[in-house]
């Protein structure tokens, strides 16, 4: 029975062994592919002249987070139409599964 115990120990721990290293590669890739979406979508958001027109520099106030092809986006815009716009782009970038809207629409105060 002592045997029987090991045997079956001993294979459950290679087994995960083997299958621990495949876990690791797919966390690096995932890390890599989201890493490389929210980079895309900033960069489309730089380049977007209607997000750009909306105000200037608010589109770089937007945070972009992605985990497993969902971009988070937080931060605050200026109106609803900016929102709208900043979800559209991001839902059209490549790889991104679904957008999370954390935006916040609110006025600048007037200098």
């Amino acid at each position: 029975m002592r045997i029987f115990v090991f045997l079956v120990l001993s294979v459950v721990v290679m087994g995960v062994g083997a299958i621990y290293p495949a876990f690791a590669d797919e966390s690096a890739a995932n890390y890599i592919d989201d890493a490389a979406i929210t980079t895309k979508v900033k960069e489309a958001f730089t380049a977007d002249s209607h997000l750009i027109a909306y105000s200037s520099l608010r589109a770089l106030e937007i945070k972009v987070t992605t985990d497993h092809g969902d971009v988070i986006l937080s931060g605050m815009v200026d109106n609803q139409a900016q929102e709208q716009e900043a979800l559209k782009i991001a839902s059209q970038v490549n790889g991104v599964t679904a957008v999370t809207d954390n935006l916040v629409v609110t006025t600048r105060p007037t200098e």
